[in-house]
């Protein structure tokens, strides 16, 4: 008779913040059937509860606090309230992100500023919390939820990219604080796009109808690599091939990947139909929070993502082969304009 595999999570303490929708939500779930204690938080007390709920109907120990991770009070509350929930935690799974989409200096910097706060400086807040706990008992797992954004920039989202190139940094800084803990790990995750109601939650002052480009992963895949950290913790997964090929892309050219970047996105703001502009939740959480899924994946775009990949490899292709070939001063060729051409 063949045995059973022992569940990743059986007996492990897990904070997860942003747990009310999406991948916290999912990622609760997950360790939750693998038999983890949970602390849940977020901003909303409801949406926690009923999430505390299905947790413990699938086996968990679970206890809900509610938690804005931009106030640093409210994180050492939350820290404090998990300590003595369960005595220690063995991960802290630091998810909160969102969003502001529309030209720099038309965003409000009210809404810049509070991007930064809840993608950067809340995973510092959360951090400051969870490491002096990780140093006192000799091991713990911090994992931050970064984006591709982390590596290529996106325009039209210029304080989405600063909070993601600044919590990649954060990462590595912190993973050289702690070289000294082998026990204690810092792990960046960086999904490609994927389908939960962050986006229909984020703030949107285009204009226009905002989606995200296949192919877009499910919020359960990117739990799945969690919960392995949990057993094999490694500074940096990568999820989803976009956010390989982009990666590589932006590496050889960063010129390049913005160009397209901003070129694609000004023709898809082009033909998108138009809706209001909102705050999105960036200053309140939603009236409906939302499950873990956001109606992003259908057959037909999955389809489409096929195309996109293809044309991402065959730009790589072309700037590997442009820097490959020597430069003539009688080329006469006005310059494409997805590439930076500098005086000799």
């Amino acid at each position: 008779m063949a045995r059973q595999p022992v569940p990743r999570a059986r007996g492990k303490v897990v904070v997860v913040t942003g747990a009310s929708s999406g991948i916290g939500r999912a990622t609760a779930l997950a360790f939750a059937q693998e038999g983890a204690t949970l602390v849940l938080a977020a901003r909303d007390q409801a949406a926690l509860d009923a999430l505390a709920v299905r947790c413990r109907d699938a086996g968990a120990r679970a206890m809900a606090v509610a938690t804005d991770i931009t106030e640093p009070p409210q994180v050492a509350r939350l820290a404090r309230e998990a300590l003595s929930f369960a005595g220690r935690i063995d991960m802290w799974v630091a998810n909160v992100g969102t969003g502001a989409v529309g030209l720099y200096h038309e965003v409000p910097l009210a809404a810049h500023e509070r991007v930064i706060r809840a993608n950067l400086l809340g995973h510092m807040n959360e951090a400051h919390s969870a490491i002096p706990i990780f140093l006192r008992q000799g091991h713990g797992i911090l994992v931050n939820m970064n984006s591709l954004g982390g590596f290529a920039a996106v325009p039209f989202a210029a304080a989405y990219s600063a909070s993601k190139f600044g919590l990649r940094g954060f990462s590595e800084a912190l993973r050289g604080e702690l070289t000294a803990h082998p026990r204690i790990h810092v792990c960046d995750i960086y999904p490609s796009f994927v389908d939960t109601p962050g986006l229909a939650h984020g703030a949107n002052y285009t204009g226009r109808a905002q989606s995200a480009p296949p192919p877009v992963l499910d919020a359960r895949r990117v739990a799945a690599a969690v919960l392995r950290l949990m057993r094999h913790p490694r500074p940096t997964t990568m999820i989803g091939a976009p956010t390989r090929a982009l990666r590589l892309l932006h590496a050889i050219s960063p010129e390049l990947t913005i160009r397209a970047s901003a070129a694609f996105l000004r023709g898809y703001f082009a033909q998108a139909r138009p809706v209001p502009k909102t705050d999105g939740t960036l200053f309140a959480p939603p009236a409906r929070p939302g499950g873990i899924d956001g109606g992003l994946r259908s057959p037909h775009r999955q389809g489409m993502a096929v195309a996109g990949l293809a044309l991402l490899g065959l730009g790589a292709l072309a700037v590997i082969a442009r820097q490959g070939r020597p430069r003539r001063k009688s080329e006469g060729a006005p310059p494409s304009p997805f590439f930076h051409q500098e005086d000799p």
